[in-house]
């Protein structure tokens, strides 16, 4: 038996065997850690490539008893190491990394860094607060379908859901029965459709009700942003709870550079609450950069408009909102629709579901002009040095 190591054969053999085993470790660096989405090369879950003849045997490391996405990786690697020409069998054994094991992987993958929070003003990540203000308007339906759009676009996107008392995008991305993963202090969120997702949903059992004061709310929005390994995302969306609670002024004391998008109904009433929502963001340093109109109207055989919740909301709101210094457009107007609704209650989003649909294109549109929005570095430190 011949172990994949530098060391200098002693026969052809021997020799044929090494780089049989070479090319096994090769292959085994395309597999990818579900759930943390790096190779698993790279997160020393391989310990040994031992080949015998043209038989491989593999020694895989998981991160912790019971890990969700054992099967896919054990898959993955037996699939990865049987491609290889020449491997005639793989054996994966199977075993768990110790606790100084997984508290050194999770100390790399934060890069040496203390626990601290994530999206600091040196991050390069887009923050996008969605906000309202009043429930009902459709603001977590626009948010999971929007997070989906942009990945559908390649981007890594993460979302947080911090309605704590009315979470609802694990249900609107499918994933209402998922649970984090915990490596020592870091917590691994659920993917679903490309998107990373963490919600106070995944820690209460089902029908259970929050019922918290301000300070741990502010202590449950620090921890996601905290202990939540995204990894390096380019689109971070945050769901805030409608109005202007505790939550809407934690997020703006965590992360004052993010960017504000306000979803509104086209009801006058509706998009003059809104607004209040913006204000206490602008209020906290942050920036408001849009409007949504939801709700928009529907759609008619005939090709016509039926405007159920009035019409103009959207654009009324953006115009109070614009200053000199802060224009405020309309990013889009979302009409009523079926699908879209059909598609919040299955955990199906309609971007992906039925991308024809004029809501889905409309979501679309959105990501197409966010996606456009390069990360920023006005402002951000750059970690340079003049000697």
């Amino acid at each position: 038996m011949t172990e994949s190591t530098p060391e200098a054969a002693s026969s052809p053999a021997q020799a044929a065997e090494q780089a049989l085993g070479e090319q096994v470790l090769a292959a085994l660096a395309r597999v990818i850690d579900p759930e943390i989405r790096k190779p698993i090369t790279e997160l020393d879950m391989i310990r040994g490539v031992d080949v015998t003849g043209t038989a491989a045997t593999i020694d895989l490391r998981l991160t912790i008893v019971g890990c969700p996405a054992a099967d896919t990786i054990e898959r993955d690697v037996r699939e990865a190491a049987a491609s290889v020409t020449g491997v005639s069998s793989v054996d994966v054994r199977v075993g768990v990394m110790t606790r100084d094991e997984r508290e050194a992987l999770t100390e790399r993958l934060r890069g040496g860094r203390s626990r601290e929070l994530q999206f600091g003003p040196d991050s390069l990540t887009r923050i996008y607060a969605i906000t309202s203000g009043k429930g009902g308007v459709g603001k977590s339906t626009v948010t999971a379908n929007l997070a989906v759009a942009l990945a559908a676009q390649g981007l890594r996107v993460g979302i947080v859901d911090a309605d704590v008392f009315g979470f609802s995008i694990p249900g609107l991305l499918g994933i209402g029965d998922a649970k984090p993963t915990q490596v020592s202090d870091m917590i691994l969120p659920p993917i679903a459709y490309g998107v990373k997702v963490i919600s106070i949903g995944m820690f209460v059992s089902s029908g259970e009700a929050v019922s918290w004061r301000g300070p741990m709310l502010h202590r449950t929005i620090q921890q996601f942003l905290t202990d939540v390994f995204f990894g390096d995302l380019d689109v971070l969306l945050l769901d805030l709870p409608p109005g202007t609670g505790d939550v809407a002024i934690s997020i703006g004391q965590l992360l004052p550079q993010a960017e504000v998008i306000v979803v509104t109904t086209p009801q006058p009433a509706a998009a003059e609450v809104a607004e209040r929502s913006a204000v206490v963001a602008r209020q906290t340093g942050q920036k408001v950069i849009g409007v949504i109109e939801n709700m928009a109207g529907l759609v008619q055989p005939d090709g016509s408009i039926l405007d159920l919740f009035g019409s103009g909301g959207g654009a009324d709101a953006a115009a109070r909102l614009s200053t000199d210094a802060e224009p405020v457009g309309v990013l889009a107007s979302i009409p009523l629709s079926v699908a879209l609704r059909e598609g919040g209650d299955a955990g199906a989003p309609v971007v992906v579901a039925h991308p024809d649909d004029p809501a889905a294109i409309a979501i679309t549109a959105i990501a197409a002009q966010l996606a456009t929005r390069a990360r920023g570095l006005a402002g951000r430190k750059l970690g340079l040095r003049v000697n």
